[in-house]
Formats: C-alpha cells, structure tokens, sequence
C-alpha cells in the first residue's frame, strides 16, 4: 500500500480505465469541496467514488498481448499515424517515441484530435517516462492535457501525484482540497478525527473552513456517543436500546444523519450533552425546519405521538398555546400517515392545515371523516356533503352526524 492507502496501479489497469471511461474530449470535470449529496450546513459525504479496474482492451501491446499478435505492429509510425490508431482502438506501442520532442509532438496530435480516452493514453505514457517536474512543466503550457491529467489522477485517486502537481502550479485551493480528500482513506476513526484537525489551518475559502471545522466537530461527537451507546447496548439496562437494538455504527455519518440517531435515541436528554438533539441543534446552526422535519420523523418511528405533539406546541407570553408547524402541516400528517399513526392523531393535524382544498384532500384521502364533514359545513357546500355522505358506512356514527347537519334549519347553504 502506498502513503494513501491505494494500490498503485499498473499502467495496464490505467490504460483499462481509460478505454472504459467517458472522460471528456477538451475539458475536465471539477470537483468541489462538497458532493452532490451534501446539505449545508454540514452534511458531509462521501468526496469520491470506487473506481472499477475491470478488465478492457489495452491500447498498447506491451501493455496487454504479446506483440506476436498483431501482425500489422510497425515501429515506424508518425506521431499523427500512432494518434489515429489509438483513436480507432487499435494497438500501437509509443515505447520508440524517446526523445522529449518526439512525446510534446504525440501529445500535440492527441490534443488536436480532440478526443478524451487518447489524450490520457497518451498522457499515462508521458507519466511513466518523464520526470515530474519535466511533464508538469509542459503540461503548464498545455491547459487542455493539463485539464485532463487532473481529471485522470482524480479518478484513479492518485492523491500524491495531484498534491504535487497543484504545488507546482501554485494552485492552493485546489491543492488544500485535494490534501482534505485524503481523509477518506484514513479508516482508524481517531486517526481520521487527528488529520481533519491539521485541515482545519490551511488557507481553506470561508465557507470551506466552517465545513472543515464542522466536520472535525461532528466527527468527535460521534466518537463519543458512538462508545457511550455501545456501552449502553452491552449493558442491556437502558431500555430503548433493548427495544431498538442499533442496525450500524454512527461513525462517518452525515449530520442529518446523527440528529436523527440523537432524536431516536437520546431524546429529551439534556442539552448539556453531546449527544442532545438540542445541542446538536445549536452547535451545527440546523435551521428549524431541518430539525422539525427530522425529530418528527425519529419520533412518529418509534409511536411517541406525545413527543410528537409538544414538538408543534407553542406558547406565548400570556400562556396560550398554539400549534405551529415551520414545515406546514400538510407534511406533518403525510410523514404521520406514513409512520401509520391512529385516525385520532391523523385528523387533529389534517384539521390545522390551513389551505382548504389541500386539507379535503388529505382528509379525504386518509379517511378523516369528521373533517371532511366539518369544512363541508364551514363551506356550507350542501352538495359536496351529500356526495361524501355515500362515502361513509351505513348506519355509522359519521352517517348519522351528516343527516343532522342536512336537516339543520341554522345553515344557510350555498348549493
């Protein structure tokens, strides 16, 4: 294993990836500090995918059969006639191109072909015969080459080459995230923890430094309740853990990941503690709705409707409570129906959604049969009443409250 943690790989298996690549043809992919999958604040994914090495076809013989092989091999190829054959597939040798001139000259008929998979094969072959300093200091001339060769360490994962090839460019923020990245190689949970630590002082942008902070942070949070809890589990004294035994560690997690381990289990605890939802709340800055969203959720999963109900109960200065919901109240009872809570429950959320189409919908959808009735009523829509009252069971107590608002002589109906 190397310094990263990655096999260095064969210029065999480089060629492979590269046939089986859709690298690009006149530019590169960039990648950011954050993935696609990363929710701000501090939601913090995976930076890389696996590659596969799955077997291909090489371009250079050497590299795969034996040149026996081929019986159209020739040594005396042009640089452009060498670049034609790799574009169409077949295999050629660049091993007589030695000089350095000879290389630029098969580098420059690989640009001008514009085609990504051998610009790369080329570029491998340029890797593995000049020094560094030489093929960085020619690639600096070159920005399309140069845009993809730092693609191709990207994607192969060669951290060190990459590190050193921004180091010469003098290109410190791309550098300070490719040294970031190698935190994904570190398995050992305190040793990943140390070295997001000595990330957190390099020249990082603002908003990458609060990342970097928070995810260094989190991580040392979660060591801690991930030894706590495992202590707890073994112990078999604590009953939520006997209940819901835990299905995988918390380490690596995202954030909103652990709020909801931390509102599954550990609900209710002091804020003073690490594992708190309220002080995860507040140490990562979660906005209201993020965490409404989540505890709801790790809540109705475990049945704890009264948890449930004190999360959008409000009170003001004079004692009045309310019920408020930042992510509204139609994604309340959709999150409670999915969690199969009781009608009772269901329709208590159903009747404080404020829009009046949304909630006939919903509660007609989740059988809630006094609200229905009741914003007919409001509605005084004697027809829409009417057609809901063939909904119902016969002789049921909603058949029964529906005939009593039919032949009231108090509603002024508008159909």
């Amino acid at each position: 294993m190397n310094k990263i943690g990655i096999n260095p790989m064969t210029e065999t298996e480089e060629i492979c990836l590269v046939h089986n690549s859709s690298l690009p043809s006149m530019q590169c992919c960039s990648e950011s500090l954050c993935t696609a999958g990363r929710t701000r604040p501090g939601s913090f994914q995976s930076l890389s995918d696996v590659l596969s090495d799955t077997p291909a076809k090489s371009y250079a013989p050497e590299l795969g059969r034996p040149k026996g092989e081929y019986r159209d091999y020739s040594n005396d190829w042009s640089p452009s006639d060498t670049v034609r054959r790799l574009r169409k597939g077949k295999v050629c040798s660049l091993e007589r191109f030695r000089s350095l001139q000879d290389k630029l000259q098969l580098l420059e008929e690989a640009v001008s072909m514009h085609d990504g998979n051998v610009i790369t094969a080329v570029l491998i072959f340029l890797k593995r015969t000049l020094s560094k300093e030489i093929l960085f200091r020619e690639l600096e001339e070159r920005q399309v080459a140069l845009r993809h060769l730092i693609y191709f360490l990207k994607e192969i994962g060669d951290q060190k080459l990459l590190i050193d090839l921004f180091r010469f460019l003098d290109r410190t923020e791309e550098l300070v995230l490719s040294h970031y990245r190698e935190h994904l190689n570190i398995q050992d949970p305190e040793k990943r923890k140390e070295f997001l630590k000595t990330c957190i002082s390099l020249p990082f942008s603002a908003e990458d430094s609060a990342h970097i902070q928070d995810h260094y942070t989190l991580l040392e949070r979660q060591i801690i309740i991930e030894a706590n809890d495992r202590h707890l589990e073994a112990a078999g004294q604590t009953e939520i853990f006997r209940k819901h035994p835990r299905k995988a560690s918390i380490l690596n997690m995202p954030l909103v990941t652990t709020l909801f381990y931390s509102c599954f289990y550990h609900y209710g605890e002091a804020e003073g503690t690490f594992s708190s939802p309220i002080n995860l709340k507040k140490t990562f800055k979660i906005p209201d709705k993020q965490y409404v969203l989540t505890a709801l959720a790790a809540r109705a999963k475990l049945r704890a409707w009264h948890d449930v109900d004190a999360l959008f109960t409000t009170k003001n200065w004079l004692g009045y409570t309310k019920k408020r919901a930042p992510i509204g109240f139609h994604r309340v009872v959709e999150i409670l129906h999915k969690n199969s809570a009781p009608v009772q429950i269901l329709q208590e959320y159903v009747s404080l959604v404020e829009d009046v189409d949304t909630k006939l919908n919903l509660a007609t959808k989740f059988k809630c049969h006094d609200v229905v009735i009741d914003t007919c009523r409001d509605l005084k829509d004697r027809q829409q009443l009417l057609g809901y009252r063939s909904k119902v069971d016969k002789g049921s107590a909603e058949e029964e409250k529906i005939d009593a608002i039919l032949s009231s002589s108090q509603i002024r109906w508008k159909n």
